[in-house]
This record gives structure tokens, C-alpha cells and sequence, in this order.
């Protein structure tokens, strides 16, 4: 079994490298894996390095799991993916899980736009093992499909007029995150590759929020697709809350 490569987990700010991970569920399991991983796969995770920063269920979408976690750099996420993956509660627990997914590699590996722009830390701390209330909060993640990287003036209209917008809409905490280009150095699970995005991340006091306007008409320039955007209830269990 791989021994763990370190044993504290970067806090928020510090994730240099951020996976937002999509999973398609079999209907009426999105339940039993939000249980299984709230009690198993969220401190076990963090034992050996990976911040768990956010789990979540898709109000628009049933059969959809939702998740995100970082790491220090992506050598620090080719050292830990290996300690959780070939570690013994994932082996204990991984048929049981992979029994509710239809699919599982819907996965961006990203890093902050900028200096500053990541996810700040929690106020409060994780509801502990075993916690089933569930916290207040929306999460208004926008993945916007880009024709090119993000250059400095989408970055800047990020960072200033839609920002502002988010905020003047009640968003309690904002970060933006763009493609991580280095090749995947953990093959085994795999990620979107080839793609260019710029992801904002908005935290809304809950589901009620008035939801600021869709911004794709101001990035048209830029974009290569439609953009996507998920309206995320976060689980018990969920560091990233109202």
C-alpha cells in the first residue's frame, strides 16, 4: 500500500491545482454515494494530502454527484491520488461506489486565474463524520468553453465587471480557475484534455438567490460552445457552504 505523502492537506487558497469533477449516477443512487463518500472518502482523502474542497448534488440534474478538490501543485496530486487510490478504505469501499456511477470521468483539472482568485478558506469547519443536516448555500458554478486559453483581457473582464456583477447579486464568495495545461499525471482517472476554460465558482446565501444574468453575450468573442452552469446544493459533509 502506498504510504501517504504528507499528512496536511493545503488549505483552500493554497490549491495551486483543482479538480471539478462531474459524475453521472444510475437513478435513485446519488443518495447511497453521497452517504458512502461523506463518511468514508472525505478525511481519508485529507490523510493523505488532498483537500477535499466541496461536495454537492445538482439541483437541475438528478443523477448528478458534484465535487472539487485541490492539491499544493500537481506534484503533490501525483503523489497523493496514488496513497488514496491504492489505500485500504478506497479498496474497502470502491465496488460499492462504483456500483452507483454510469460515468465518472467528466473531470477539469484547473488552476486559479490569478493570483488571489481562488476559493478563500471556510469560516467555519467541516461538519463532522456522521453529520446528515444539510448546510445552507448555493453554488453557481459557470464553466465557460473557451476557442483559445485565457488571455490578460478575459481575465480582466473576469476580474472586474463580471466579478462586480456576481457580488452585486448576493455571491458571498467568488473564484475564478482556468485550464491546468500539464498533462494528466495520474492516467488512471481520467480528465477532459484539449479543452481551454475559465470557471467561476459563486456562493450564494441558498437556493432562493436571485441568479445574476447569463454573461455569454459578453464573452461571445471568446467562446467556443455554450456555456455550462450548475446550481449546486452543497451535502452535509461540505467544507464549501453559506
Amino acid at each position: 500500500m502506498p504510504l501517504p505523502p504528507q499528512t496536511t492537506p493545503p488549505v483552500a487558497p493554497d490549491c495551486q491545482v483543482v479538480e471539478l469533477r462531474q459524475y453521472t449516477l444510475h437513478p435513485g443512487k446519488r443518495d447511497t454515494l453521497i452517504g458512502l463518500f461523506d463518511r468514508e472518502f472525505v478525511d481519508t482523502q485529507e490523510a493523505v494530502g488532498i483537500r477535499v474542497l466541496g461536495q454537492f448534488r445538482d439541483l437541475d440534474g438528478p443523477d448528478r454527484f458534484v465535487w472539487l478538490r485541490g492539491f499544493a501543485d500537481m506534484a503533490a496530486r501525483g503523489d497523493s491520488l496514488p496513497a488514496f487510490y491504492g489505500g485500504l478504505v478506497w479498496t474497502q469501499h470502491r465496488n460499492t461506489a462504483n456500483a452507483t456511477m454510469i460515468d465518472s470521468d467528466n473531470v477539469l483539472l484547473l488552476r486559479p486565474a490569478w493570483r488571489g482568485a481562488a476559493l478563500p478558506e471556510p469560516a467555519r469547519p467541516r461538519a463532522e463524520r456522521g453529520a446528515t443536516a444539510l448546510p445552507p448555500g448555493l453554488l453557481l458554478a459557470t464553466v465557460f468553453h473557451l476557442k483559445a486559453p485565457a488571455g490578460l483581457e478575459l481575465l480582466d473582464l473576469a476580474r472586474g465587471p463580471l466579478s462586480d456583477a456576481l457580488r452585486a447579486s448576493g455571491a458571498r464568495q467568488l473564484a475564478w480557475y482556468v485550464t491546468e495545461a500539464t498533462p494528466n499525471n495520474f492516467p488512471r482517472l481520467p480528465v477532459r484534455e484539449g479543452e481551454h476554460v475559465l470557471v467561476s465558482l459563486a456562493l450564494f446565501a441558498d437556493a432562493s438567490a436571485i441568479l445574476p444574468r447569463d454573461f455569454a453575450a459578453s464573452l461571445q468573442p471568446w467562446l467556443a460552445k455554450p456555456t455550462q452552469t450548475l446550481r449546486l446544493a452543497p451535502t452535509a459533509r461540505s467544507s464549501l457552504h453559506a
